[in-house]
């Protein structure tokens, strides 16, 4: 009988779509590595979101994996290569978090611009502050995405009752044509959401939103560089990958204003614990939790044990990385 092990925290329709194939799984959570070297020989198939590392260590002791599922979009907690190296299928659950995430982006622009933790808390504490907290209006405003995915495409979504402008910034997109651009196109205009180079992003945007992969060679897209060019009354908000972004360069940024503010969701070491931008009054941050809807998990858990159930009993390979 194949043999799964669920090391992270997921949806419980997954246990019930392994018991309805007869697949057998575990289900244990917040193991250390070697915890998990101990055992994995023991599975066929494991089940992850982003909290546990499936490290080189792990790969190596698993004798019996054939398929690695991430219960997500990002593989970055997967080491892809030494998986690939042991003919271990890597799939993850592209779109099934989509939604959340462009939400959760959104409301961190909305958040930001109109300073609502900061009127929050000054409301909660009993100091009236209302002739100190002038906001933002989004509308009329440039919108620079920096990469074009499910994601981002949802995101601009959202955006079009706002009346704003929209420039894009990404890797695999080029002038020709794209049927999901010309899709947005039509619910904006041919004027108001256009491709656009890196560094136009960077200068013409008053608000910057990453939605890209890590790079190559694992180098932020924003260091001080890009914030000494950045408008000085300019946000960026990054729900993507926590190292797109320089924390060190950005902390500096803000307190010598070269911009207004940013909100992170992601970190370049998670969970975040001790971190330059806590308690900069300029931040939102939240904790790695834009995918995390009661809506999106069920998706998402779902998405995965069906591939896996798919692959294991029926040889069928969908969504591998």
């Amino acid at each position: 009988m194949h043999r799964v092990l669920i090391s992270d925290s997921i949806d419980k329709i997954a246990e019930r779509i392994f018991k309805e194939n007869d697949i057998s799984f575990d289900v244990k959570t917040n193991l250390s590595e070697n915890e998990i070297m101990e055992i994995i020989g023991d599975y066929n198939a494991l089940v992850v979101r982003s909290a546990t590392k499936v490290t080189k260590n792990i790969i190596d002791k698993s004798t019996n994996l054939k398929i690695i599922g991430r219960a997500g979009a990002g593989v970055d907690n997967i080491d892809i290569k030494s998986a690939k190296e042991k003919k271990i299928l890597v799939m993850n659950t592209p779109g099934g978090n989509t939604n959340a995430t462009a939400e959760h982006a959104l409301t961190l622009i909305l958040s930001l611009i109109r300073k609502i933790p900061y009127a929050n808390l000054t409301t909660h504490n009993g100091s009236w502050e209302k002739k100190k907290i002038k906001g933002n209006e989004l509308s009329k405003k440039t919108i620079g995405i920096i990469g074009f995915g499910n994601v981002s495409s949802r995101l601009i979504e959202l955006l079009s009752g706002f009346g704003v402008n929209i420039i894009i910034y990404s890797n695999s997109l080029s002038s020709r044509k794209n049927h999901s651009l010309d899709d947005l196109k039509k619910i904006y205009n041919e004027k108001a959401i256009s491709i656009s180079s890196f560094d136009e992003i960077v200068e013409k945007s008053d608000i910057i939103s990453l939605h890209s992969n890590a790079t190559k060679d694992g180098q932020p897209l924003f260091d001080m560089k890009q914030f000494k060019k950045m408008k000085k009354n300019s946000f960026i908000i990054n729900t993507a990958r926590g190292n797109l972004i320089n924390e060190n360069d950005l902390n500096a940024a803000l307190n010598e204003n070269l911009i207004s503010g940013a909100a992170i969701d992601v970190f370049s070491i998670e969970p975040a614990q001790q971190n330059i931008l806590f308690n900069n009054k300029k931040i939102i941050l939240t904790p790695h939790i834009a995918a995390s809807t009661h809506e999106s998990q069920i998706i998402v858990a779902e998405m995965i044990s069906k591939q896996i159930c798919d692959f294991l009993i029926n040889n069928k390979i969908v969504n591998t990385v």
